[in-house]
Formats: structure tokens, C-alpha cells, sequence
């Protein structure tokens, strides 16, 4: 099967998402008859504990815009949602990361 597919041949998502974005089920069924696909990520999305876009497209083995248009699916539907990555802009926040980071390379070693 071809990935555009699974997405009636869109491209492009509805919803701008992030491949760091971490999407969950919320619990809500779609009123409308979902593709296999959707299903598959409905059940990723319930089981792991917040999957990035990235992880799930990897789990699907598609690519990541075709996997964006099903998540925009079910967001538009309401099965899903997704809380965008927080980047750090405070350069003491930047600081403090690469100290834990450090220290926890020397740990292993």
C-alpha cells in the first residue's frame, strides 16, 4: 500500500505539529469510521505513556507528513491531543541541562 493512502492523498496536516510533540488518546471514539491506520495510532497514543510524532510515525513505518495528517485527523475528531515541545530559552536553563547531561555521562564511565 502506498503511505498517501491512508490520507486520501493529503500532504498536508490540518494542525501545525512538531516531530518533538507528544500526542495522547484522550478517551473519545470518533463518530466516524476510521481507517486502519487511525486505528493504529489511536492504540499507540493509549498505550505509551505520550509518544512524540516522531515515535509514532516510526512505529506506523510511514512518513512523518502522512502521519501528521492522520494525528491532525484525530484532533479534528477530538481522540487525540498534543502538547507541543518545550524549548529551553533561558541560558542558565541551557546551563544547568548540560551539567546533568555531564553528569550523568560520567555516571555510566
Amino acid at each position: 500500500m502506498r503511505p498517501y493512502t491512508a490520507t486520501s492523498g493529503r500532504t498536508r496536516p490540518d494542525v501545525a505539529l512538531d516531530l518533538l510533540s507528544l500526542v495522547s488518546a484522550t478517551g473519545v471514539r470518533p463518530r466516524t469510521a476510521l481507517g486502519p491506520e487511525h486505528s493504529h495510532v489511536l492504540r499507540l497514543c493509549a498505550a505509551a505513556a505520550a509518544p512524540s510524532v516522531a515515535e509514532v510515525a516510526a512505529q506506523l513505518r510511514l512518513p512523518a507528513v502522512v502521519t501528521k495528517v492522520l494525528l491532525g485527523d484525530l484532533m479534528r475528531y477530538g481522540a487525540v491531543t498534543a502538547r507541543a515541545p518545550r524549548f529551553l530559552n533561558d541560558p542558565a536553563d541551557d546551563l544547568t541541562l548540560l551539567r546533568a547531561v555531564l553528569d550523568g555521562l560520567r555516571r555510566r564511565l
